[in-house]
């Protein structure tokens, strides 16, 4: 073999890679605002979700306060995360100022489709929606049985990933309790 043999195709493949290498940060450039953009947009709409009785929304202190057109407060919205089957489980849970839980919505999961996935649907977030005054030991998960207040039916066939929502929505309980259950919320 001699040195041109070798060098022409490591050339060729260099230009190559520097050429897709461009194209890649230019298309990141491109749209890497929009994404962002549009990433905010997803998550103000769930905030909206999670806490309804919102109009706006004002970053404090790790989550947001919803407040009302007059500007009074009606709750507060907190993101946490969890170990679930397949991976970390993020969820948002919304929490009046009277100290109920008014929504919940899985932001981002790698559960296995069609079991663990099933933490989207509505018909297993709204069991979250309960008085937090009497959860000194937050939301319990319950297999076989009907749930009592402070319990959730754990969805068929995916126990850890409704004990990774029940987590996370617990840490948003415990942040509700420590930041403003002394407040007057219940």
């Amino acid at each position: 073999m001699n040195l041109k043999e070798v060098l022409k195709p490591a050339a060729i493949l260099f230009v190559i890679c520097v050429a897709v290498s461009a194209a890649l940060a230019g298309t990141n450039m491109l749209t890497k605002d929009r994404i962002a953009q549009a990433a905010a947009q997803k998550a103000e709409e769930s905030r909206m979700v999670v806490l309804p009785g919102a109009e706006s929304f004002e970053e404090s202190g790790g989550h947001y306060t919803g407040k009302d057109s007059s500007g009074q407060a009606v709750g507060y919205v907190f993101e946490t995360e969890s170990k679930g089957y397949g991976g970390t489980v993020k969820v948002m849970t919304g929490v009046s100022t009277e100290g109920s839980i008014t929504g919940v919505i899985v932001l981002s999961h790698s559960e296995t489709p069609g079991l663990g996935a099933n933490a989207e649907k509505a018909e297993f977030r709204d069991q979250y929606q309960q008085p937090v005054a009497n959860l000194t030991g937050g939301i319990q998960v319950v297999k076989f049985q009907a749930p009592k207040e402070g319990e959730i039916q754990a969805m068929t066939g995916a126990t850890i990933t409704s004990t990774a929502v029940t987590n996370a929505v617990n840490a948003a309980i415990e942040q509700y309790q420590n930041a403003y259950a002394s407040e007057g919320g219940n």
